[in-house]
């Protein structure tokens, strides 16, 4: 109908609680599985981050060429990003030497920078806008550099602070709680929350993850990360069938853009 801005398919979904949910379950898989194939299956960090990597790189290109959004594909690409995240975070901290805090460091400028070619090159880093394959691009290093950086916070909280995994993972909980407070009560830029929120939820599983597996000497339940991993994407997958659709987050085009 002339007059209205015309309806523009977006390439992820809509943003509700059920997303942040399974979110937080594929940062917690993603921990788990990382660990079951560096550890578990001792291939190491750097033969398991090529491996993952590559399954990742299969998983993203699938997603950027796909003609709509699918829940599943979508969401396989983040688990493939939290668990990839998870080995070459281990792999530079650990493999490197370069320690939590350095990578912490040197993985937060590697996103600031991102988002910030994002934003000069597309004018915009909001995920009301992912509908290109160059924004899409830009999409998914943003979220594989946040999911690595998440993984190195996760364990400088929990291993060196000496909080623990429960205390980190009660830290990263409440700093969430913040932003939701934030989100509902102020004016504040729902971009900017967003990839708060997204970076947040990555330590918080891989916390819950570590927490899970890790032995009982170390503060963890000492469950099997292979055991842990399964029960968990039947997890995820229930609440993608149970609570998702293949319905695409949408936004009015501006004329502008």
């Amino acid at each position: 109908m002339q007059g209205q801005p015309a309806v523009v398919l977006n390439k992820v979904p809509e943003v509700t609680l059920a997303f942040w949910v399974i979110k937080i379950c594929a940062t917690t898989l993603g921990e788990t599985a990382g660990d079951a194939l560096s550890m578990t299956m001792q291939l190491g960090y750097a033969l398991s981050s090529a491996i993952l990597f590559a399954l990742f790189a299969v998983a993203v290109g699938a997603q950027i060429s796909a003609k709509a959004f699918n829940r599943f594909l979508y969401w396989a690409v983040i688990v493939a990003t939290t668990t990839v995240g998870t080995t070459m975070a281990d792999f530079a901290d650990r493999s490197l030497g370069i320690g939590y805090i350095g990578g912490s460091l040197i993985l937060f400028a590697i996103l600031m920078l991102t988002l910030a070619a994002w934003r000069y090159a597309m004018g915009s880093v909001s995920v009301d806008h992912i509908t290109s394959p160059k924004v899409e691009a830009f999409y998914w290093t943003t979220i594989l550099f946040s999911n690595t950086l998440g993984t190195a916070l996760g364990d400088f909280l929990a291993d060196d602070s000496g909080l623990g995994y429960t205390g980190g993972a009660a830290v990263f909980a409440a700093a969430l709680a913040v932003l939701a407070g934030l989100y509902f009560w102020t004016r504040i830029s729902r971009t900017l929350l967003f990839w708060a929120a997204f970076i947040l939820t990555r330590p918080l599983g891989a916390t819950l993850g570590d927490f899970l597996t890790k032995p009982h000497a170390d503060g963890g339940l000492h469950l099997s990360r292979i055991d842990s991993s399964s029960v968990i994407a039947i997890c995820i997958i229930a609440c993608i069938l149970i609570f998702t659709s293949d319905t695409a987050g949408r936004h009015p085009a501006a004329r502008s853009e």
